[in-house]
């Protein structure tokens, strides 16, 4: 039996969500190496190329990605979660990058957040989801609030 509603809960809640990193056994991961890995985003960077916009860890490529139309809301489920890993782990490495202070930390089961000079600590990864599913928070916008912070 088919019930749309619980359908799309099981789509949405089957696949893990999140990214994780593990250092080596005598510590954590290199904080550079760190910052170069979660800088990656493969998949937004392509998506943003394709759509004329260059993502070159600056406050302004945040701004011009929330511009973008958001035409992959209607793709599969699996690529909507790597979309939105990515756009969090993109909006953390403009914070890293530009907010005084503001450092990549990990906890101990690999989750990836960025702690401000304040010691606040923010998910990007979680934002960036949200991002990519909905459009809301704007990436821009949480930028402007944490480096108020």
């Amino acid at each position: 039996m088919d019930i749309p509603l619980l359908s799309q809960w099981r789509k949405r809640h089957a696949t893990p969500r999140g990214f994780a990193v593990f250092g080596s056994a005598d510590g954590g991961p290199d904080p550079a190496m760190l910052a170069e890995l979660l800088g990656e985003c493969p998949m937004l960077r392509a998506r943003a190329a394709d759509d004329g916009v260059e993502l070159d860890d600056s406050a302004a490529s945040l701004s011009a990605l929330d511009q973008v139309v958001p035409n992959w809301r209607d793709d599969e489920e699996q690529t909507l979660d790597r979309l939105g890993n990515d756009a969090g782990l993109y909006l953390g490495t403009v914070v890293v990058r530009t907010v005084p202070g503001a450092t990549w930390q990990v906890w101990p089961n690999g989750h990836p957040v960025v702690r401000l000079a304040s010691g606040r600590e923010i998910d990007p990864v979680e934002v960036g989801h949200a991002w990519a599913e909905n459009g809301s928070p704007e990436l821009s916008q949480v930028l402007a609030e944490v480096s108020e912070d």
